[in-house]
């Protein structure tokens, strides 16, 4: 889950006073690591340096906190053995996320001659906080992003209306990623349903509900250590319940078209963060977010080099495909294999099997 907070402040403390024990040993440093820039995470006079902003506004930046999906932080508690991979595998996601947003969501609006237009920008630097538990002490991986409202030698603040407006395609991505990454560096794999929902393979359900996030009171800010951390899992691993496996889809090198195109329901038109969004969710066991990238610019040309508010639009019938679709089958996630896709076409059906 992504989402963007307004910092109106360059208060810091928040962020520099947190050691995030809780997960001490599983990631690489302290809790605090650069995406861009240098310094020390733990001395706010630096930190407060990236809410780089102008006179006029009163906007300093914004919190960008990218979580894990509940199955994935809760390998945090029932494999020790996984969990600096885990870290690894979110950390890259983030990272992935806040590309996406660099590319296609910074811009400063410029008008000239009563034309408004996007020109693109790129944060000076880019400061970001790995935790591993929520307020009531549950596994909780998740990442506060802290970055300028204006970007590096731009004038003006950043339009915010184009940051809100690709955070779904970001959340997306980021989700795509972690269950690519997770895969590559755990035994373990995570897979997305056609309703939305992330499982992990071989995960029984039962720990979603143990740890289910859900609580009537917000809590207080809990800063334990690794050991009492460890020790609270293990009296909550008392309570469990089995609640059985989830069985994954068998396909895992296609697109889920279904999925795809249930995305465009209720839309006019669509636009390249729609398209973004779309795949990367229907990419049920996950993808590098830089082929998803690849295989949107090749079946998607007239949406290439996009970016902001205004994107140029398509119909939702072209955003689909589905004659195509229905022709070749569904569309391999590797763009590699699109001309091979394109040459393929689907074995004529009987007139009975049409009719079922």
């Amino acid at each position: 889950m992504v989402r963007i907070y307004v910092r109106r402040s360059n208060d810091v403390s928040y962020f520099t006073n947190d050691d995030a024990r809780e997960i001490d040993g599983l990631r690489s440093g302290g809790p605090g690591w650069w995406l861009r820039g240098s310094g020390d995470p733990a001395e706010a006079r630096e930190v407060s340096d990236v809410l780089q902003t102008t006179e006029r506004s009163t906007v300093h930046g914004y919190d960008i906190v990218i979580a894990a999906p509940r199955p994935v932080s809760v390998l945090l508690g029932v494999d020790a053995v996984s969990a600096p991979g885990v870290v690894e595998a979110h950390r890259q996601s983030v990272h992935a996320a806040m590309d996406y947003l660099e590319d296609h969501a910074l811009v400063v609006r410029d008008r000239r001659l009563g034309v408004d237009r996007d020109e693109s920008g790129r944060w000076r630097s880019i400061i970001s906080y790995t935790h591993g538990i929520n307020r009531h002490g549950e596994p909780h991986l998740h990442d506060h992003v802290l970055v300028g409202a204006r970007p590096d030698a731009a004038r003006t603040v950043l339009d915010s209306r184009a940051l809100f407006a690709h955070t779904q395609a970001a959340d997306a991505l980021y989700r795509a990623s972690l269950r690519h990454e997770l895969a590559e560096r755990t035994p373990w794999s995570s897979w997305r349903s056609f309703e939305g929902v992330e499982h992990v393979v071989g995960l029984d359900e039962g720990y979603r509900a143990l740890w289910s996030g859900h609580h009537q009171q917000r809590g207080e800010k809990l800063r334990w250590g690794r050991a009492e951390t460890v020790a609270s899992w293990a009296k909550d691993l008392g309570r469990f319940e089995s609640q059985g496996v989830m069985a994954e889809p068998h396909e895992r090198r296609s697109l889920d078209e279904h999925a795809f195109a249930g995305a465009f329901e209720g839309r006019h038109d669509v636009s390249r963060r729609h398209v973004v969004a779309a795949w990367a969710n229907a990419a049920r066991f996950g993808q590098d977010p830089r082929s998803i990238a690849r295989a949107i610019d090749a079946l998607y040309p007239d949406l290439n080099g996009s970016r902001g508010v205004h994107e140029p639009p398509i119909s939702v019938r072209d955003a689909r495909m589905v004659p195509l679709v229905r022709e070749h089958g569904p569309r391999p996630l590797d763009e590699r294999l699109f001309d091979e896709w394109r040459q393929r076409s689907r074995a004529p059906r009987s007139r009975s099997e049409r009719s079922r």
